[in-house]
């Protein structure tokens, strides 16, 4: 117990005076969570309502591919995404193993079924008259899907606050295809992996309790915009 409380009161401390290396740490984590969130947005969302509105063979199928991937393990995407990427891959040209590229990829791929899939969700529970009513006002196909998007927006808020969440807490793929590189690609996460392997504790909870400041953040951003929209108008 005294060896946690010291620790806690020296990552405090280091967080207050600004450690360098910590807050590049962060820096970077929050580059790659975001640009992969970003990508599983772009991907998500429109595969997502394919499925929640399309009539095609093989929906049903993809609907249930999209609802397990929700539980994929991150180190089977790490695997799959070192082999395309390893020298001898397919990929391996490109040189892009053990790069922040990599682990946008490896973080994109894990995000994307959550957000196609809670996409999907959010969608279904839209009236299934709203599209009909909005193509008889006159509205576009494109415009009526842009209403239904709008219409659904806390829960597409939700699934991408699920999707960073996802990846932002992550450390298998982000090893596997990062490498754990000082200044390169070593993220929250894999940072205090390697602190608490080393016995530096104090290290490993300051990585902590940055990670829950950017939970804490992003949960409260969330909150105040579904608070905001759920006031009745005056």
């Amino acid at each position: 117990m005294d060896v946690l409380l010291d620790g806690l009161l020296q990552a405090v401390r280091m967080l207050l005076t600004g450690d360098e290396d910590t807050w590049s740490i962060t820096a970077l984590t929050l580059r790659v969570s975001l640009t992969a969130t970003t990508v599983a947005l772009l991907l998500g969302v429109p595969l997502g309502t394919a499925l929640a509105l399309g009539r095609f063979p093989g929906r049903r199928m993809l609907l249930a591919a999209a609802n397990t991937g929700m539980g994929l393990p991150p180190v089977v995407v790490g695997l799959f995404v070192t082999v395309l990427l390893w020298r001898s891959g397919p990929l391996g040209a490109f040189g892009l193993l053990y790069s922040s590229t990599a682990m946008v990829v490896a973080q994109a791929l894990i995000a994307t079924p959550i957000v196609s899939a809670l996409t999907a969700a959010a969608l279904q529970q839209v009236d299934p008259d709203f599209l009909l009513q909005m193509r008889a006002l006159g509205a576009t196909r494109a415009r009526a899907l842009r209403a239904l998007l709008a219409e659904a927006r806390l829960p597409l808020l939700a699934a991408a606050l699920a999707g960073f969440g996802a990846v932002v807490s992550e450390v298998g793929a982000a090893q596997m295809v990062g490498g754990n590189i000082a200044g390169q690609t070593r993220v929250l996460t894999t940072a205090a992996v390697l602190a608490t392997s080393r016995g530096q504790f104090a290290l490993a909870i300051a990585f902590g309790l940055v990670l829950l400041a950017i939970a804490f953040a992003v949960n409260l951003f969330v909150t105040l915009a579904q608070q905001r929209d759920s006031r009745p108008s005056s």
